[in-house]
């Protein structure tokens, strides 16, 4: 059992900062839950892939000439040596780099060079059936998205998202449009736990970020757990909401009724977050690096209108009055290299999370007292790791 010892609340500090924690989390948690992969545009056409890292497993899903999306372990049968890259058009084929041992786009070996000279016990049959098929993996999509699972007989997608669906934003993903500067990636030097932590702590939203985020109203927010996932909602504030046609920054999201406009900020264990707001829709994706290190991704879509709109709603936003009273104001006054004085929240945010990593390795580290509502989201999100891992622990 965990100790009790050196804790953030509910796991001790080498849970942020030991190697023995992170191969724990990536072998016991990445590697038996579903990943986020990407989007369903991603693989839009046959021969389409997209691979990504779930744990211990590289895996990629590719669209076949059925039209059907498969998944596989990104491994040659030969010598396991990685297949594709990280995203391709228009495959024909699964051809190895090392030895050309090919496989079709339903994963069955259909190619070995001089398979007579060198591999006479497989010349007596069909390659399909000699056992040496890429390793399946399980996807499925979700609000849009993209999953995988290591498991070739996953748990069922909807068994382990399902619960929280009615607590999402009734946007749309797949009537939204991606744009190119809505993809952003940033490494952050801080364990993954503490990048999500931040994420879900509402306590930090109204002073951490009181120039940047406070056109929501933090003290009406609402949130909660189902199963693992965590959901939440917070309005406007009024003067935003009674202005939103004009001083929303980009055109508004036009299935997204009025009385349902406001910030949904849900988390999917372990580690793919939603922004869902007036007028974007985003998916935060957070990939574990090391003890230390994460690498957070962002892909934004936003209403599919003309560049013409997006010029005119600009314009009729920058002479708004709401904004000489909201957003876009840094923590401190200096210059805007300063993160806190840049006026962009996620550079607050990743100060923040930076600075908790540096102190956990200081002997007079330790945490205070837990606001009882603010920062609920976080102990309960610790508990739920904590689960995970003691269960592979106590059951050796």
């Amino acid at each position: 059992m965990i100790g009790k010892k050196n804790m953030m609340h509910e796991l001790p500090v080498e849970a942020y900062t030991s190697q023995e924690w992170f191969d724990l989390e990536q072998e016991h948690i990445f590697s038996k839950t579903w990943q986020f992969a990407g989007l369903v545009e991603d693989v839009s056409n046959a021969g389409d892939y997209i691979s990504v890292q779930a744990g211990l497993n590289n895996i990629f899903i590719i669209k076949g000439r059925d039209n059907r999306l498969r998944a596989f372990h990104n491994m040659c049968r030969h010598r396991g040596t990685q297949l594709l890259r990280a995203v391709g058009k228009n495959q024909k084929a699964i051809t190895c780099p090392y030895h050309d041992w090919t496989y079709d786009l339903e994963g069955k070996l259909v190619s070995i060079p001089k398979k007579e000279e060198e591999f006479p016990d497989l010349c007596n049959k069909e390659l399909h059936d000699c056992g040496l098929n890429l390793h399946e993996a399980s996807v499925d999509i979700f609000k849009g998205m993209l999953f995988v699972h290591p498991e070739k007989n996953a748990p069922n997608i909807m068994e382990y998202f399902g619960a929280i669906e009615p607590h999402l934003g009734p946007h749309i993903p797949e009537e939204l449009i991606e744009y190119k500067e809505g993809i952003y990636s940033k490494e952050i030097k801080s364990n993954w736990k503490i990048v999500i932590e931040n994420n879900i702590d509402h306590y930090h939203l109204a002073h951490l970020h009181e120039g940047t985020l406070n056109m929501y109203d933090h003290a009406k927010a609402k949130f909660g757990w189902e199963g693992p996932h965590y959901w939440f909602f917070e309005p406007l504030v009024k003067d935003y909401m009674n202005d939103l046609k004009n001083a929303v920054q980009s055109p508004l999201i036009d299935h997204v009724p009025m009385d349902k406009i406001g910030a949904y900020v849900p988390w999917f264990f372990p580690n793919i977050g939603l922004a869902e707001s007036e007028a974007s829709w985003s998916t935060f994706h957070v990939l574990p690096l090391a003890p230390d290190r994460t690498l957070v991704t962002f892909r934004t879509k936003t209403a599919n209108v003309s560049e013409w709109e997006y010029t005119k709603q600009a314009a009729k936003s920058a002479m708004s009055s709401v904004w000489s009273k909201y957003g876009n104001k840094g923590k401190y006054e200096g210059d805007s290299s300063d993160p806190m004085a840049s006026g962009d929240f996620m550079k607050e945010d990743i100060y923040a999370c930076e600075q908790q990593q540096k102190s956990l390795s200081s002997p007079m580290f330790s945490v205070g007292a837990q606001a009882q509502r603010g920062e609920f989201a976080v102990s309960k999100f610790q508990s739920v790791v904590k689960e995970w891992i003691e269960k592979y622990r106590d059951n050796g």
